[in-house]
Order: structure tokens, then sequence, then C-alpha cells
């Protein structure tokens, strides 16, 4: 079984900048795949950025220029710096693990952009 714990959201005004956190723990293998999603009230769950192990990110066109992820292999670690947020950055940010066909959620954390 594998755990994901989430950490960092919280509520920052438009220009701000946030550091999200999520740990892996449980039966992991290397090759795998790490990244975050958000949703937002009343919209679906959409990509915001992974990467694979050993690969280049992808992010959304939404937040390129704006977000960074980054990755730790040795502690299943994977991080989103989030830079110049806006409003419609405000959402449930959650983390993912994909190994296989196997997918892996973590609970959710808050984000919001607000004056």
């Amino acid at each position: 079984q594998v755990q994901l714990v989430e950490s960092g959201g919280g509520t920052v005004q438009p220009g701000g900048s946030l550091r999200l956190s999520c740990a892996a723990s449980g039966s992991i293998f290397s090759r795998n795949a790490m990244g975050w999603y958000r949703q937002a009230p009343g919209k679906g769950r959409e990509l915001v950025a992974r990467q694979m192990y050993g690969g280049l990110p992808n992010y959304a066109d939404s937040v390129k220029g704006r977000f960074i992820i980054s990755r730790v292999y040795a502690n299943h670690t994977v991080y989103l710096q989030m830079n110049n947020l806006k409003p419609t950055d405000t959402a449930v940010y959650y983390c993912n693990l994909v190994f296989g066909t196997t997918n892996y959620w973590g609970q959710g954390t808050q984000v919001t952009v607000s004056t």
C-alpha cells in the first residue's frame, strides 16, 4: 500500500507564493511519475504539473513560467513551488503517484488566492 501526505497549502494574496510538499511512503517502485493536480469548485480535476522518474517536467499551460515541480527521488518526495499566484489558481491541490496502471492520490490541500 502507498500513502501520500501533502502539506503547504493556505491563503495568499495575488502575486504571492506558496510551496506544496508531498511525501510518499509504502511499497513504491522507483520508476514512477509524481505530480500535482487541482480541482476548483464546480470544475473537474486537472493536471498542474508532473514528472516521470528521470524525465523532464511538464506543466499545464496556465501555470507555465509560474510554477516549478521538483522531486527528491531518494525519499519519494515531490514539491510544487507556486509563484505569482492568481485568484484562478484557487483550488484543492492533490498529489499523485503513478506506477504501471495504478494511481495513488493524496488527501488534498486547499490553496486560496484572494485579497
